[in-house]
């Protein structure tokens, strides 16, 4: 009676089990919410910025200057419009009618065609900063491209630099935004189901009964998060098969350390849960602590959106205590670059630290008795 006793935890597992087949909307939000919001958001989430409107405004209206247009339009990312002056398209940015404008003056096509330096102007909205950094890169390509098409026009650059891209040749953003996209999901759904799942009893007073029996504490958290670990790995499977074979996202690496990593993430994710439940005992304060901090700081400080090194000094910091920060790198480092343990062995041991600090955490708070 006085050291861990795996009879009883697993007795509480069955009871939760019990809970679980009564209950078949837990066993539909586990099994099938992650594969859904994967399937909805990942064809709408797109980093790849395209089919922005073009003003253009050609004063010269060559066969050179049409060249020049068309290579904007077949590029895929712009949708050229023709406009009538120079302060039709700039008063088409000020209305946000236009993302960029194209202005063509007279003597382009005879510049091009005698050799000389051609210019044509372009001008992008800088609104929205990281989509204009994404327009005027860009336009190198496009320049290229339009060199090629006018004929006979070359460029001799003094080192020439020719880019080759690893792991992901297309620069296929979907490859990176389904991986954190599960990330993201998975870790939300563990905190949700275990902090609910616990208040329900303390408000039904359910847990009560648990608390008067020999069980210990950390017999009754390994009874809660077991099943739960069972189901959300089923979650995760059906999300790498939909990534896999619905979005064609790339799973280059070992299937030993991916089970790991969601091992480590799925307990510390449970454990948070763990912990809300017992601090909050109420099902509505428990979501909306759940939904705090499991939804906000991993959307925007895990690396999912914005690049960690690119953040301030305190907040690179503090995204090291949040355990989706660690899993984005292990889930996108497996899936799309093939990576090892020891390539992943910092995240490995920061994500292990992290789950046995939080359940550490939920064993201290998960007290015996019965007073909050």
């Amino acid at each position: 009676m006085n050291g861990f006793d795996i009879h009883r935890s697993a007795a509480v597992a069955r009871k939760e089990v019990m809970h679980i087949m009564r209950d078949p909307f837990t066993l539909v939000l586990v099994m099938g919410l992650p594969v859904l919001l994967v399937v909805f958001f990942g064809f709408a989430i797109d980093f790849d910025v395209k089919n922005l409107k073009l003003a253009v405004y050609d004063r010269d209206n060559s066969r050179v200057s049409r060249q020049l247009v068309s290579v904007f339009d077949s590029s895929g990312y712009f949708i050229p419009s023709a406009v009538s002056s120079p302060s039709r398209a700039i008063t088409g940015l000020d209305s946000d009618k236009f993302s960029a404008a194209l202005l063509i003056e007279p003597g382009f096509g005879r510049d091009v065609g005698r050799g000389a330096l051609a210019r044509a102007q372009f001008v992008a909205d800088g609104t929205d900063n990281s989509k204009a950094m994404a327009v005027l890169g860009y336009l190198p390509g496009i320049s290229e491209a339009a060199l090629r098409k006018f004929g006979g026009v070359t460029r001799s650059d003094p080192v020439p630099l020719k880019a080759r891209y690893m792991y992901n040749a297309e620069l296929n953003s979907r490859w990176f935004v389904i991986p954190g996209l599960a990330v993201i999901i998975i870790g939300l759904l563990s905190i949700l189901m275990t902090a609910l799942t616990v208040a329900r009893e303390w408000e039904n007073g359910s847990m009560e009964l648990l608390l008067s029996t020999p069980l210990k504490p950390a017999e009754i958290i390994a009874g809660k998060i077991a099943p739960y670990v069972v189901l959300i790995l089923g979650g995760v499977l059906f999300v790498n098969l939909v990534a896999r074979f619905g979005f064609g996202v790339p799973f280059r690496g070992g299937i030993p350390l991916f089970l790991g990593g969601t091992l480590l993430f799925i307990v510390s994710a449970l454990s948070q849960g763990i912990v809300i439940s017992v601090v909050t005992r109420q099902q509505q304060l428990a979501m909306q602590l759940s939904m705090i901090s499991g939804l906000l700081p991993s959307l925007l400080l895990s690396g999912f959106i914005f690049p960690i090194e690119s953040m301030p000094v305190f907040f690179r910091y503090f995204t090291m205590i949040l355990s989706p920060r660690w899993f984005m790198e292990i889930a996108r480092g497996i899936t799309i670059r093939g990576a090892g343990a020891a390539d992943l062995a910092v995240p490995l041991l920061a994500l292990a630290a992290l789950s046995a600090a939080l359940l550490a955490a939920a064993f201290k708070k998960f007290k015996r008795d019965l007073e909050p």
